[in-house]
C-alpha cells in the first residue's frame, strides 16, 4: 500500500480491477497538434463540427473519396482546415499528431487503426470503442469553462442528455465569475500557501460558506434613503393631509385587510419574482381603491419591500451590475412618466378602473403561460434592448399598479438570462423605481385610503426579509398557476361589474 501524506488529497490507489471507468481525462491544445479525420460523411461532419466547435482554430486534414456538401459548408469559414478528396493511404498520417477514422468501412477503419498504431499516433474509431485509444466527449461550455464528460463508451446518448442538462443548469454568468477569479488570482502576492487561502476564502461564498465583504456605501444607500423618505413622506402628509391624521388616530379594519394582504403577496412574489404589483392592484380595486390611489399604494409599499430584499439578494451575490445600470434610468423615467399620467386622470377613476382590470386581466394570462413554460427549454436569444425594457416596464408598472416583474423579469429570463441573477437585479432596480414613482403619486394626489396603503407597506416590509431566502426553495410553478387563476378571476368580476353598470 502507498502512504500518503496527511495533507494530500489524494486516495488510496486500489487495484486496477475495482475500478469502472478507467479513462483519464485531458484536454488537448487542438491548435497546437495536427489532426487527420478520415471519412466525409454523416459521422465525419459529425466529428469535424465537435473539433471545430471546441478548437476553431485547429488544424485539420479531412480525407475522403466524397464529401457531403455540408463539409464543404462548414469548412469555408475555417481556413485551417484542409480538404483532400483522394483514397486513404498509410502515408497520409506521416505529418499527423492525432487520428480519427469516421468512415462506414470497418475493415479500412482497422486498416486506418494499424497505420495510426505503426506511427505510435493515437487514434479514434467511431462507433468501435474497443477500437479507440481516446473518445471524444460531451462538452458543456461556459466561456472559458469547459466540462468533460464520458460513459467510457458506452452510451453516447446519455452523454448529450447530462450535456443539455448541465448546459441549462449552469449559468451563462459563470464565465463572468471565471474571468474576476482570475484577475483576482493575478493580483495576489506572497508564497503558494498564502495565495491558496485567499482564493479559499473569495470562493467561500459559492458553496453558501463566508459571505463578501459588504459593500457600505450601497447599505447606507439603500437603508439612508428608505428611512430619509419615510419620514419626509410622514411629516409631509401630516400637514397635508387631515385624513392623514385621522388616519393615524383612528385604526380602520382596512389596515388589516391590507396587512396581510401585503404580505402574502410580498411572500409570493419572493418566490415567482413577479406578481406583487398585479396582485396587489387586483385586490385594491375589488376592495373599490382607485387606479391612481391603488398604484400609489403599491408603490409606496415596494420601497421599503424591494430595498429590503434588493439588500438581501445583493448580500447573497445575485445582483448583476451591469444589468443594473441599464435598467435604473430608463425604468425611473418611464415609472416617473406613468405616475404622472395616470394621477392627472384620477377624477376619472370610474372610467379607468376597468382599463386597468382589463390590463390586470392580460398580466394574468400573461402569468399563467409563464407557469406553463417555466420548465421548458429557452432557444431564444438574450434581451439586447435592455434601455427599452426597462422604460417600458416602469411606464406600464406605474400605470397599472404592477408588472415590472411580470413584464421585465419574465422577459430577461425567457431571453436566456439566469433566473437568480435576473430576479437579484430586478428586486434592487425596483427600489429605486418604486421611490421615484410614489414620490410623484404624493405630489400629484390627495389620496384618503392611507389604510389600505399603510397595510400594504408594513404587510409587505415585514415578509421581504423572508421572501428573500425562500426564493429557490418553493415551486414556482404551482405559486404561478395559483395567482394567475385568482388575478383572472378578480379582473373579470371587477369588468362584468362595469358592464353591468353601464347596461
Amino acid at each position: 500500500m502507498t502512504l500518503l501524506p496527511e495533507d494530500s488529497n489524494l486516495t488510496e490507489v486500489k487495484p486496477a480491477e475495482a475500478l469502472g471507468n478507467q479513462l483519464f481525462p485531458v484536454f488537448l491544445k487542438l491548435n497546437n497538434l495536427h489532426t487527420v479525420l478520415v471519412g466525409g460523411g454523416n459521422v465525419g461532419l459529425e466529428k469535424l463540427t465537435a473539433l471545430l466547435q471546441n478548437s476553431p482554430v485547429a488544424a485539420v486534414t479531412i480525407i475522403s473519396k466524397d464529401f457531403l456538401p455540408a463539409v464543404h459548408t462548414l469548412v469555408a469559414t475555417y481556413p485551417l482546415v484542409n480538404v483532400v478528396q483522394k483514397s486513404f493511404t498509410d502515408t497520409d498520417l506521416d505529418s499527423a499528431d492525432i487520428v480519427i477514422a469516421a468512415t462506414n468501412d470497418s475493415d479500412l477503419n482497422k486498416y486506418i487503426r494499424q497505420s495510426a498504431h505503426d506511427r505510435k499516433l493515437l487514434i479514434n474509431v467511431a462507433d468501435k470503442p474497443e477500437l479507440c485509444d481516446f473518445y471524444l466527449g460531451s462538452i458543456v461550455q461556459k466561456g472559458d469553462l469547459k466540462i468533460g464528460i464520458s460513459t467510457n463508451g458506452k452510451s453516447p446518448t446519455i452523454a448529450k442528455r447530462l450535456k443539455e442538462v448541465l448546459g441549462e443548469a449552469l449559468p451563462a454568468d459563470l464565465d463572468i465569475t471565471l474571468q474576476q477569479m482570475n484577475e483576482v488570482r493575478n493580483t495576489l502576492s506572497g508564497d503558494f500557501t498564502h495565495k491558496v487561502k485567499e482564493l479559499n476564502r473569495v470562493t467561500a461564498v459559492l458553496i453558501g460558506g463566508q459571505k463578501p465583504p459588504s459593500n457600505k456605501n450601497l447599505k447606507l444607500l439603500v437603508w439612508g434613503t428608505s428611512i430619509a423618505f419615510l419620514l419626509i413622506a410622514i411629516a409631509a402628509l401630516w400637514y397635508k393631509e387631515p385624513a392623514f391624521r385621522d388616519y393615524v388616530e383612528t385604526i380602520s379594519p382596512m389596515f388589516y385587510y391590507f396587512l396581510g394582504a401585503g404580505f402574502l403577496f410580498a411572500l409570493i412574489d419572493g418566490a415567482i419574482g413577479m406578481s406583487y404589483g398585479v396582485t396587489s392592484t387586483t385586490f385594491s380595486l375589488s376592495m373599490g381603491i382607485p387606479p391612481a390611489s391603488a398604484s400609489m399604494g403599491v408603490h409606496l409599499s415596494e420601497i421599503m419591500s424591494n430595498g429590503i430584499a434588493g439588500w438581501m439578494h445583493y448580500r447573497m451575490g445575485n445582483v448583476n451590475w451591469k444589468l443594473f445600470k441599464l435598467l435604473l434610468l430608463p425604468g425611473v423615467v418611464g415609472a416617473v412618466t406613468g405616475a404622472y399620467l395616470l394621477s392627472s386622470l384620477e377624477h376619472y377613476a370610474q372610467y379607468t378602473k376597468p382599463v386597468i382590470s382589463v390590463y390586470t386581466l392580460i398580466l394574468g394570462f400573461v402569468i399563467l403561460s409563464k407557469a406553463i413554460s417555466i420548465n421548458r427549454k429557452r432557444t431564444g436569444g438574450k434581451i439586447k434592448k435592455i434601455s427599452l425594457l426597462g422604460l417600458g416596464g416602469g411606464f406600464i408598472d406605474a400605470v397599472g399598479g404592477g408588472g415590472w416583474g411580470s413584464i421585465v423579469l419574465s422577459t430577461l429570463i425567457a431571453g436566456g438570462r439566469h433566473p437568480r441573477f435576473s430576479l437579484g437585479t430586478v428586486k434592487l432596480s425596483r427600489f429605486f423605481i418604486a421611490l421615484m414613482g410614489s414620490l410623484t403619486f404624493i405630489t400629484m394626489l390627495n389620496s384618503s385610503h392611507w389604510d389600505a396603503v399603510a397595510g400594504l407597506v408594513i404587510g409587505s416590509a415585514l415578509a421581504s426579509p423572508v421572501a428573500a431566502r425562500i426564493s429557490n426553495k418553493i415551486s414556482a410553478k404551482a405559486i404561478m398557476f395559483s395567482v394567475a387563476v385568482i388575478v383572472i378571476l378578480i379582473s373579470i368580476r371587477s369588468i362584468i361589474n362595469f358592464l353591468i353598470k353601464v347596461i
